[in-house]
């Protein structure tokens, strides 16, 4: 793996998947299969929108922390690296989603989300908690151990 390229293991058919880091966020397939490749085993989150929102989110096995973001926010732009770190610090045990509002209206409106950040707590396709404003890490912890 060099700097700018990210290999993915298939999990349907073992094939080796060359990604450019700069494009992992969109939801990559295999070459071989066309299965969906496993970002989450990276410890970073996943960028789900409108369309994936309910295939990525609301259909894991994990349970699954939203941050609801927009990119002229900077509350939102501070808290971004705490999102990334628990990523990693939880992976394999909860999701962790990024979308941005200004991007996919539609999941802001079924949530009724008027204040970004907002961070959407999910477990078994339910909303079990709604946190908003830049939390710290702290905070943000607590409410993902609520759900595992």
């Amino acid at each position: 793996m060099n700097e700018s390229n990210i290999i993915l293991a298939c999990e349907s058919c073992g094939a080796k998947n060359r990604i450019p880091a700069a494009r992992i966020d969109e939801s990559p397939k295999c070459g071989r299969c066309g299965a969906e490749l496993p970002v989450q085993s990276l410890g970073i989150p996943v960028v789900v929108t409108d369309a994936t929102f309910d295939r990525e989110v609301m259909g894991s096995a994990l349970p699954v922390l939203v941050d609801c973001w927009a990119p002229w926010c900077g509350p939102c732009r501070s808290v971004g690296p705490v999102i990334d770190s628990l990523a990693a610090a939880y992976r394999g045990r909860v999701r962790i989603a990024k979308l941005n509002l200004d991007e996919n209206p539609v999941i802001g409106s079924r949530y009724a989300i008027s204040s970004v950040p907002t961070f959407l707590v999910i477990k078994n396709g339910t909303v079990v908690e709604t946190l908003v404003g830049a939390l710290p890490r702290e905070q943000l912890e607590a409410a993902i151990e609520r759900i595992i």
